[in-house]
């Protein structure tokens, strides 16, 4: 999966992937603090750069000028640097060049979610995700599907049903230290 890259396994950044609200955030900061690691989430990180939310820049810039900000971001975080947790935004992985640059240099992580269990979410996320506002439960399940479809190119899979932050963290974090091992 993806070209060779001369950095060393170990060292190599752990991207996480999943649908958005599947909890990449909150289990990034887990692995990372398990890990000794910096954490970098893609969407605080641009938010922080561009001194504005998503939805605003969304808003005000459209969603090719984010996609393109987002894109240029975590190939250089992947390119770049090392020993770090990224967690993308939900859509990032969409983006071929992106899928490219995080499996050949980082370990990518895709954090799987049921539709089911995803569901439920919804009500508490929907306010500040740009790509679900005024659309039905039909259209929402529909771009959940074509993303799985980008996020089946991954090196791990961890099914995340069920289980709370700090058990999946901990799962992640095992798999890590196999791969490490081999």
């Amino acid at each position: 999966m993806g070209t060779y890259c001369n950095i060393p396994l170990r060292e190599r950044n752990i991207v996480l992937i999943g649908f958005m609200g599947v909890g990449k955030t909150t289990i990034g900061q887990l692995v990372a603090k398990k890990l000794y690691r910096d954490f970098i989430d893609v969407d605080q990180e641009i938010e922080k750069r561009h001194q504005m939310s998503i939805p605003a820049i969304f808003e005000q810039m459209g969603e090719d000028y984010f996609r393109k900000v987002e894109r240029e971001l975590i190939i250089d975080l992947c390119t770049n640097t090392r020993l770090k947790i990224i967690s993308l935004g939900g859509g990032a992985y969409l983006q071929e060049e992106v899928r490219k640059a995080c499996l050949s240099h980082g370990i990518v992580v895709f954090l799987d979610l049921s539709w089911e269990n995803w569901k439920e979410r919804l009500p508490s996320i929907v306010h500040d995700r740009p790509l679900l506002k005024n659309k039905t439960l039909e259209e929402i399940k529909e771009l959940f599907e074509q993303r799985k479809q980008a996020y089946s190119q991954h090196h791990y899979r961890v099914a995340t049903d069920g289980l709370d932050p700090e058990t999946v963290a901990t799962r992640v974090m095992k798999l890590i230290r196999e791969r490490d091992t081999e």
